[in-house]
């Protein structure tokens, strides 16, 4: 597994991707996350255009320009199978979003790219990662805990990581609790 910025022609697989990801919602009740829209190519393109968009390939890659397939998912030879968007936030590279393939879950692939994250963090000198997720979600906040993260208490919400909060009210997911967390890196 190579993790790597993403090429501009795969944008439109990472849709495809966090879509297959967003399917298991289904299985905990939370039809209206399963079935949310990804970001739009535009968005992900801001992501990518700024250095903080990150993808996971498994297989050989092949030459510049690769154009990739149809779903954008599984373990084809040089195809994304996951990827990880980070923002800054308070100080801190904050992850905006991950998502695992479900053909590619379980083999580490998600912690590699928050592995990745916090190395760029740490080089360039920021303190920590940061992230809001969903608290009783397996593969979410028990998840990150074991990826090296921590709950924040109320009074340890910095002022722009309180904001995406309040702009994550906005859109409707409060319906489930959320958490905020930390990852000193």
């Amino acid at each position: 597994m190579r993790i790597r910025p993403p090429h501009p022609c795969e944008l439109p697989l990472l849709r495809n991707l966090e879509r297959a990801a967003g399917r298991r919602f289904h299985e905990v009740g939370m039809a209206e996350i399963a079935d949310d829209e990804p970001l739009s190519l535009d968005e992900l393109e801001d992501y990518r255009g700024a250095g903080r968009a990150w993808v996971a390939v498994e297989g050989q890659e092949g030459e510049e320009g690769e154009e990739g397939g149809e779903g954008g998912g599984g373990a084809s030879p040089g195809f994304p199978v996951a990827y990880l968007l980070a923002d800054r936030i308070d100080g801190n590279l904050h992850v905006e979003q991950v998502s695992v393939h479900p053909d590619a879950a379980g083999r580490g692939i998600g912690r590699a790219l928050l592995d990745h994250l916090a190395s760029a963090a740490r080089t360039a000198g920021i303190p920590a990662l940061t992230l809001t997720t969903f608290a009783d979600v397996p593969w979410n906040a028990p998840y990150y805990e074991r990826c090296g993260f921590r709950r924040l208490s109320a009074d340890e919400i910095t002022p722009e990581l309180r904001a995406v909060r309040e702009r994550e009210a906005a859109h409707g997911l409060d319906r489930w609790p959320r958490v905020c967390m930390r990852r000193e890196v």
